[in-house]
């Protein structure tokens, strides 16, 4: 639930920086933040991706055997996840007084966040239909709001920001992910 706060203007680069990192710049786009938000998370995962290739290869001619490298890259990925989770909650949170209000619309950080934990439930490499279903699926879910995604919102500062879209990336990967084990099943 939206609800207005004192507004103040940025104060010095720690709050020009918090700014960034929630608009992403496309946040202050007309008609749907929101949906660009999610476009600037599917080109971050695809910059992932090519950079997971990259370091794959590395490790294949230093010797690893495939799940050694399997291994390094999810780990590195959920740290990576993890990382820019806590910067997602701590920027969003500081820019709600710049904004003027607890869950303002030029904030995106949420669903660039809620796009990557989506795509996180397949293979890397699974092709461009899952990951336009994923799309897809996240902003349903975000739009929707089913339980308990919408009370999130009511949590204060920046993890009320991002708590109900990391919950609606969730449900959305495990969507994504059933979806998945169906297709290359049949």
């Amino acid at each position: 639930m939206k609800q207005n706060v004192e507004k103040r203007n940025p104060q010095g680069i720690v709050d020009y920086l918090a700014l960034a990192l929630t608009t992403w710049g496309v946040g202050y786009l007309p008609l749907m933040p929101g949906t660009f938000g999610s476009m600037v998370g599917v080109l971050i995962y695809f910059g992932v991706v090519w950079f997971d290739i990259s370091v794959g290869v590395q490790f294949v001619t230093a010797g690893y055997t495939p799940d050694q490298i399997t291994a390094l890259i999810w780990a590195s990925n959920s740290i990576l996840l993890i990382t820019f989770i806590i910067i997602g909650i701590w920027a969003s949170g500081r820019t709600i007084e710049i904004l003027g209000n607890t869950d303002p619309s030029e904030a995106v950080v949420d669903e660039v966040l809620g796009v990557l934990i989506t795509l996180l439930f397949i293979p890397q490499g699974a092709g461009w239909i899952y990951i336009l279903a994923g799309f897809g699926l996240f902003r349903l879910f975000d739009i929707w709001k089913p339980y308990p995604i919408d009370s999130l919102q009511s949590l204060p500062a920046g993890v009320g920001v991002c708590a109900d879209d990391i919950v609606a990336g969730v449900y959305a990967g495990m969507c994504l992910s059933i979806g998945y084990a169906i297709t290359i099943l049949v």
